[in-house]
């Protein structure tokens, strides 16, 4: 006896369907559980699946049609049978569930039509963006890549179906104008609390920005001889022991505020306190910002010894575990953005301090030297002071005077008790 293949009821508020595409033609061979046809609802794309072997002896409805659930659209059957005897009535027709509404065994509702039904699969999807559109179509769409944003649905409301889509790649299709497009909705605003280490940057830099007034050098370093001598001096330490261009830097930079004591210092009311030690503070990105960590007495240490400390204290920055020691007491501070990529900045006093140093990259460029050009490799700082203390000319010798240290890199050793 043929079997009948029922327009399935996909949960309690459907009442049609639209058989979008047929998967089989008449005549075809179908096997119990072969796609037989996709219908879309506005919910979901469901393949509608065969209940029984045999061959596709009819199909009921085109394809494009919207369909009463449960009304039969097609007939699967043996080749001798004579469908006209058996096709359905309107009435007659067996009530389907899906499996994924029922979640139990589908059984035909009474009826003298037949005593098999059809297991249909539904595969649920989402609207997504303002773009009203079935999930066949958003389906049909990603995999012709196309935009849905740029077709005009003809389904009920504005909701774009297959065939918008197919007539818009067969160039019969209606295409939006760009200045149609409905923007999509931007995400809600989210409130974020201020960590209590946030809280105290923004209110220390607050109040730096607004007190201090600050103005700012920039000069430009020749890096080849330091580059070089790190690069040799690497090779030959264990990795735990490699020398950052940061060391380098701090201790120039100590050795350097010898020479400037206006630029170690801090205001005093009407006066000017001289610190003297040198202690270089080194900014360090830690969740939620930043902190500074401080090398004592740079200038008297060497290279190595920095290295280790910077890197030690550092590393207890980023783990929570800072001890007091390692945070208090810098008179001059650096901060060094050089591992982002970034050519030059300038940075906030960190009170009360007097000055503070911005570090860009080191970067090999081409140079002119002797009116050839060859790469050389070249790095920008900005040292920013608090006009109270000091002016741009010493904050100008300031830099000169590093550019000793950093070009000369073997006076880092030679002075480096």
């Amino acid at each position: 006896m043929a079997d009948t293949i029922n327009m399935p009821k996909l949960g309690f508020d459907m009442a049609e369907g639209t058989l979008v595409r047929w998967m089989k033609k008449v005549g075809e061979t179908v096997n119990k559980g072969d796609v037989l046809a996709e219908i879309e609802t506005d919910k979901a794309t469901v393949e509608v699946e065969s209940s029984a072997t045999g061959l596709v002896r009819k199909l009921l409805v085109d394809e494009g049609a919207v369909v009463p659930v449960n009304t039969p659209i097609a007939v699967v059957g043996t080749a001798d049978e004579k469908i006209e005897e058996i096709a359905p009535q309107a009435g007659q027709a067996l009530k389907v569930e899906s499996r994924a509404s029922m979640g139990t065994d589908l059984k035909p509702a009474q009826g003298n039509v037949g005593e098999t039904t059809p297991v249909v699969v539904a595969v649920f999807a989402t609207e997504a963006g303002s773009q009203k559109a079935s999930p066949l179509a958003k389906k049909v769409a990603h995999d012709r890549s196309v935009d849905l944003n740029l077709i005009r649905g003809t389904g009920p409301g504005g909701r774009i179906v297959r065939r918008d889509i197919e007539a818009a790649l067969g160039g019969g299709g209606e295409i939006r104008q760009p200045s149609t497009i409905n923007p999509q909705p931007a995400p809600p605003d989210e409130i974020v609390p201020m960590s209590k280490l946030r809280q105290a940057i923004s209110r220390r830099m607050g109040e730096a920005k607004m007190t201090i007034p600050h103005f700012y050098v920039t000069h430009e370093y020749k890096m080849d001889g330091l580059m070089d001598m790190r690069a040799q001096f690497n090779k030959i330490v264990p990795e735990n022991e490699k020398l950052s261009v940061n060391d380098f830097i701090v201790k120039a930079v100590a050795l350097t505020l010898r020479q400037f004591p206006n630029l170690n210092a801090s205001l005093n009311g009407n006066s000017v306190l001289h610190h003297r030690q040198v202690n270089v503070g080194v900014a360090v990105s830690v969740e939620g910002g930043l902190l500074t960590i401080v090398c004592k007495e740079a200038d008297t240490k060497p290279l190595r010894q920095i290295a280790a400390e910077t890197k030690a204290m550092a590393a207890r920055a980023r783990d929570g575990k800072v001890k007091p020691n390692d945070i208090e007491g810098s008179t001059f501070s650096i901060s060094n953005l050089g591992m982002y990529d970034v050519e030059d900045f300038i940075a906030i006093i960190n009170p009360p301090e007097a000055a503070i140093l911005a570090v860009g990259s080191a970067h090999e460029v081409p140079v002119v030297d002797g009116g050839k050009v060859k790469p050389g490799w070249r790095m920008k700082a900005t040292i920013s002071v608090d006009h109270r203390v000091s002016d741009g000319a010493e904050a100008a010798r300031f830099m000169q005077a590093l550019a000793v240290y950093l070009e000369e890199p073997l006076r880092l050793v030679v002075n480096g008790q």
